[in-house]
C-alpha cells in the first residue's frame, strides 16, 4: 500500500495539533496549518522540495505575523475594577454633610458613610465629591 505524500502532511498535521489541544501552544497550530499548507502543495503535484518550502514558509509567516499581534492583545487586555477596587475614583452625590468625622454619600445607587479626605473640609448635601478610598464601610472622599 502506497500513501500518497499530502496523506503524509495531513497526518503531520493531526501530530501537531495534538500538542497544540494538550499544551495550548499556539505555535503548534502555526505548524500545523503549515503542513496542511503542503499537503495541499503535495495534492496539486508539487515535489517534496516545493512541500517542504511551504510547510516552512507558511509555519514561519504565521509565527512572524500572528505572534506579534497576539501578544500585543494579551498585553493590552481592559483591567476590570470589581468590588472597593471599582468604587475608588467614582464620583458621588453628598446627602448629609461630610467632613472629618462623618456623614452620608450616594456612591453608585447605594447609600454609604462617608468622611472627608482632609479632616478640614466639609461638604454640603447635592454637592458632588470624587472617591479617593473605601476604608471599611467609609468611603473616603475629596
Amino acid at each position: 500500500m502506497d500513501i500518497d505524500a499530502w496523506v503524509w502532511w495531513l497526518i503531520g498535521a493531526v501530530g501537531l495539533g495534538i500538542p497544540l489541544v494538550l499544551t495550548a501552544m499556539p505555535e503548534f497550530g502555526m505548524f500545523a496549518v503549515g503542513a496542511v499548507a503542503a499537503s495541499v502543495t503535495a495534492a496539486l503535484g508539487a515535489g517534496p522540495v516545493a512541500q517542504v518550502l511551504v510547510f516552512v514558509i507558511v509555519s514561519v509567516a504565521l509565527i512572524a505575523v500572528v505572534r506579534p499581534i497576539a501578544n500585543r492583545h494579551l498585553n493590552q487586555r481592559p483591567q476590570h475594577r470589581s468590588g472597593i477596587e471599582a468604587l475608588k475614583g467614582r464620583t458621588a452625590v453628598v446627602l448629609e454633610r461630610v467632613d472629618g468625622s462623618g456623614g452620608r454619600i450616594k456612591l453608585a445607587g447605594e447609600v454609604w458613610s462617608a468622611r472627608a479626605l482632609d479632616t478640614h473640609s466639609s461638604f454640603e448635601p447635592g454637592q458632588s465629591v470624587d472617591v479617593v478610598d473605601i476604608d471599611g464601610a467609609t468611603a473616603v472622599v475629596m
